[in-house]
């Protein structure tokens, strides 16, 4: 084998050589977007935690959600459900005339974990607690409605107002 063959072959390993570790190092600065899961990997505890968050409404936003399907009250009294639904964790579900809510009762008080319009009217206000009583407030066609709850011996139940 000549010298020139010899150096034509180095030169050729070289320019391979420093090409991979251009490559490599590209990879590495460009790191996790690439090859991993963007935000990292959540534990289960994490993933239920992110899950029973509901997401953040808006003022004036709506939404398409199908409501839950549950008693409601006639437009104009006061939202009363016949059997509100008991959950797993003491937590109670609530359905009225704008939406429904669950509940659960936490030892700071009371607490909303989830709350839904029902299609045509969205949130206008809520208090998610925990507290001694929390509420959230329906605004659609029939005007504003609101479900107010509250613990009584560590049960969420509706407050009923009587103005």
């Amino acid at each position: 084998m000549g010298r020139r063959t010899l150096l034509a072959v180095a030169g050729w390993l070289a320019t391979a050589a420093v090409a991979m570790l251009i490559g490599v190092a590209a990879i590495q600065l460009v790191g996790e977007s690439l090859t991993g899961t963007p935000g990292g990997v959540r534990s289960q505890e994490e993933v239920a935690r992110a899950l029973a968050e509901p997401p953040p409404v808006a003022p004036g936003a709506t939404t398409s959600a199908a409501p839950t399907p549950g008693p409601t009250a006639p437009t104009g009294t006061p939202a009363t459900p016949a059997n509100p639904s008991a959950e797993a964790g003491g937590r109670r579900s609530f359905t009225g005339s704008g939406g429904s809510v669950v509940a659960e009762c936490v030892p700071g008080g009371v607490y909303l974990v989830s709350w839904t319009p029902r299609q045509g009217y969205r949130v206008d206000d809520y208090d998610r607690g925990p507290d001694d009583d929390a509420e959230v407030s329906f605004v659609g066609p029939s005007g504003e409605h609101e479900l107010s709850v509250r613990c009584v011996n560590g049960v969420p139940v509706l407050e009923v107002d009587n103005d």
